[in-house]
């Protein structure tokens, strides 16, 4: 895989590979999952189409209590996310760096963030459904991708993580389409549900079930 880098400043034209922003280290379990890595836009928050203002981030319910059950049995955190208002001109580095910060302020620390600032024409090998955002992460997180449960609201968040080896969670919104909740290895009404089928056998980690 091609090494990747993480830009410092805001770039008008993106280069060929994810833009990583690295959070505190996280030791790997030893056990299944070995990480869990979040979609962004409809899955952690509410979608709000290219946004850059960390004002309007409000996270999905349950996704605090969710992601804080992962933390609370060690396991490392990561997002994932295509973010192509960057390609289009709408969107600067700076501007989804402060959204970022804005949704660990909410939600608490993420171990990596991979993003893909590509357009759906780029031929990037990053942009969801595509492999390459969550190798990047499992990557920077050193984690096995066989080993990874990733989570998101539509199917190229299912699709990238069977491209990549790991497995998929499906939480169906009102945008997915009902194909994609068809094709779906595993689906869950809400992320706390979500994080109790990745941590199974253990789901009494999850706050609010029994």
């Amino acid at each position: 895989m091609t090494p990747l880098t993480t830009p410092r400043e805001p770039r008008r034209a993106p280069g060929p590979r994810p833009w990583l922003f690295d959070g505190p280290p996280q030791a790997v379990p030893g056990g299944f999952p070995a990480a869990v890595l979040f979609d962004r836009d409809g899955t952690l928050v509410v979608d709000v189409p290219y946004n850059g203002d960390p004002a309007r981030v409000v996270p999905m319910p349950t996704a605090r209590e969710a992601v804080d059950a992962l933390r609370a049995r060690g396991i490392p955190v990561g997002v994932v996310s295509n973010q192509s208002g960057v390609a289009r001109g709408m969107l600067t580095y700076r501007q989804v760096a402060a959204v970022r910060r804005r949704v660990e302020e909410l939600l608490g620390p993420f171990g990596v963030w991979a993003v893909c600032p590509h357009g759906p024409d780029d031929g990037c090998g990053c942009r969801k459904p595509a492999p390459g955002l969550v190798l990047a992460a499992c990557e920077r997180l050193g984690a096995p991708a066989d080993r990874t449960v990733v989570i998101g609201d539509i199917g190229a968040d299912v699709t990238a993580a069977r491209a990549a080896g790991a497995r998929g969670v499906l939480v169906p919104t009102p945008v997915t389409r009902p194909e994609e909740t068809a094709e779906a290895e595993a689906t869950a009404p809400d992320l706390r549900t979500a994080v109790r089928l990745a941590l199974a056998p253990a789901p009494d980690l999850v706050p609010g079930e029994s």
